[in-house]
């Protein structure tokens, strides 16, 4: 069973900073688009930022310059270093793995994270 575990939400004050970290465990082969979406509350959940594992690398333009996101592929991880924070920042974060070719073959189009909480206030 492939599993995506996220780690290191938090409180931050407004310039602060945080890291996440997004282990995917389980038999996986490969994994070949990590990326961090949000859901700010009463809003729709977004794309933040993904990372192939070629090393294309994406954000969106509100992130762009704050965050940072890198992957270990030898681990299945992916992180997302979080400058500069602001207000607008405070929503739940989750990691995505689109698809994951597992070690048998067999391809999962896409596995979520349980979620991580980042809220940003002073």
């Amino acid at each position: 069973q492939v599993q995506l575990v996220e780690s290191g939400g938090g409180l931050a004050q407004p310039g602060g900073s945080l890291r996440l970290s997004c282990a995917a465990s389980g038999s996986i082969s490969r994994v070949d688009v990590l990326g961090w979406y949000r859901q700010a509350p009463g809003k729709e959940r977004e794309l933040v930022a993904f990372a192939t594992d070629g090393g294309v690398t994406y954000y969106i333009d509100s992130v762009k310059g704050r965050f940072t996101i890198s992957r270990d592929n030898d681990k299945n991880t992916v992180y997302l270093q979080l400058d500069s924070l602001k207000v607008e920042d405070t929503a739940v974060y989750y990691c995505k793995a689109a698809p994951i070719i597992t070690k048998d073959g067999h391809e999962l189009r896409e596995v979520w994270g349980q979620g991580t909480r980042i809220t940003v206030s002073s």
